[in-house]
């Protein structure tokens, strides 16, 4: 098994409510609806078992689950790191969400990123950590218009 990662950073100011955003990104099933390739959440405690879809673009099958601890800063941030329960998964996920007050509404700060143990040769690590990053790029794209749509809000110049 190799180990890839890849990472992506981004912020927005979106013309929403702080609380509804708070709302949605602390809510499991909510989450889980927004994201794509996401087939569930479960929840035990501070940890959340993410259940993957398969995803596209990759040489080998791959819908990992993963479990990540998310400690929460009431209304400005959301950590979260791989915290595996009985051994080892095939994909772990940390990052961050940040919010603060914008007088247009909310700026919202995202920083992801995943290490992923596929069986393949080290050399497939362009190849690999492209597909990784175009399809982060994707799921994100798709989750910011997601929500945005649910809060019925637009994102607009900071």
């Amino acid at each position: 098994m190799t180990r890839f990662t890849s990472s992506t950073q981004s912020e927005a100011v979106i013309t929403a409510d702080r609380d509804r955003v708070w709302e949605m990104l602390t809510d499991p099933d909510t989450v889980a609806r927004l994201t794509p390739l996401l087939q569930r959440i479960e929840v035990d405690g501070d940890l959340w078992i993410w259940h993957m879809g398969s995803i596209p673009g990759l040489p080998v099958k791959f819908a990992p689950t993963f479990t990540e601890r998310m400690k929460e800063t009431p209304k400005e941030r959301i950590e979260y790191e791989h915290a595996p329960r009985g051994g080892k998964e095939p994909a772990a996920v940390k990052g961050w969400y940040s919010l603060e007050d914008h007088p247009k509404g909310v700026r919202l700060g995202i920083y992801l990123e995943i290490c992923v143990a596929l069986p393949l040769p080290k050399v497939a690590g362009g190849m690999v950590q492209g597909v990784m990053s175009q399809v982060m790029n994707q799921m994100g794209d798709r989750f910011a218009k997601r929500m945005l749509a649910e809060l019925d809000a637009e994102e607009v110049a900071a």
